[in-house]
């Protein structure tokens, strides 16, 4: 007598279906290619910028339903974009914002502090209004960088600035739980962004990289992505610092 067999189904389940993801900084780069995969994924995304234009034509990129144009630096434009979504949410990315590399003597008290607190207030600004619409076992997620870690001539003050971001993140995630909070630390990622600051000495910074990482290429947005995504899937993961930089701190 023979029996048949049913064959074992390769396919998932989307990871993020009937979720939503609002992604700050997502018109470009990073923030963009975190977008396109969440949706892989199943999620509904919600896509922020600071240029309106470029945020249309990323929304009609992905088919994106809802976008809003706004600078995150911005603390009452940032407070009218939470209280305006529809809740609940689950996941916050926030890639917008950037270190500053001004040598410590030529910086005035001011701009010292600026330096040392822009990134931190800026999350911060976004936990308080995002907090109450996301759902339990949600993660808010931002960015730094593993190159100011060092300390070296042209970081400047960045170093002291990256320093603080770890423990913050770890003391956001038990303030904010069961709200999930996470930081990316990345290193060089081959952008937009990072095409328009390096301009003729690109593929320098490329062909450099491709012979000095263990990975054997360069860092690229869907890296990025798939270590964003895989943070908002991982119910497990808070309060910690993830790298990815192809192993560049190494061997810098």
């Amino acid at each position: 007598m023979t029996s048949a067999t049913t064959p074992a189904s390769t396919q998932r389940e989307p990871e993020l279906a009937g979720q939503t993801v609002v992604v700050i900084g997502g018109s470009s780069g990073i923030g963009l290619e975190t977008a396109r995969r969440a949706q892989t994924e199943g999620a509904e995304v919600i896509l922020t910028g600071r240029n309106p234009d470029r945020l249309k034509q990323a929304a009609l990129e992905l088919g994106a339903q809802r976008t809003a144009a706004f600078d995150v630096s911005d603390a009452a434009a940032v407070q009218r974009f939470f209280r305006d979504l529809p809740a609940p949410i689950d996941h916050v990315m926030i890639t917008a914002g950037g270190p500053h590399y001004e040598p410590l003597l030529e910086m005035d008290s001011a701009q010292v502090r600026d330096a040392l607190s822009d990134h931190v207030v800026m999350v911060l600004e976004v936990a308080r209004n995002a907090a109450g619409k996301m759902r339990p076992g949600g993660t808010l997620l931002f960015m730094a960088g593993t190159g100011a870690r060092r300390i070296g001539h042209g970081l400047g003050i960045s170093s002291a600035a990256t320093a603080v971001l770890p423990p913050f993140t770890a003391t956001l995630a038990l303030e904010l739980a069961p709200v999930r909070v996470n930081l990316i630390a990345a290193g060089f990622v081959d952008t937009p962004l990072s095409a328009s600051l390096l301009r003729d000495h690109l593929e320098e910074r490329r062909n450099e990289l491709r012979a000095t990482l263990p990975i054997g290429r360069v860092v690229g947005p869907a890296d990025v992505a798939a270590l964003a995504v895989h943070i908002m899937t991982n119910t497990a993961l808070t309060g910690a610092t993830y790298d990815i930089d192809g192993g560049e701190q190494f061997v810098s």
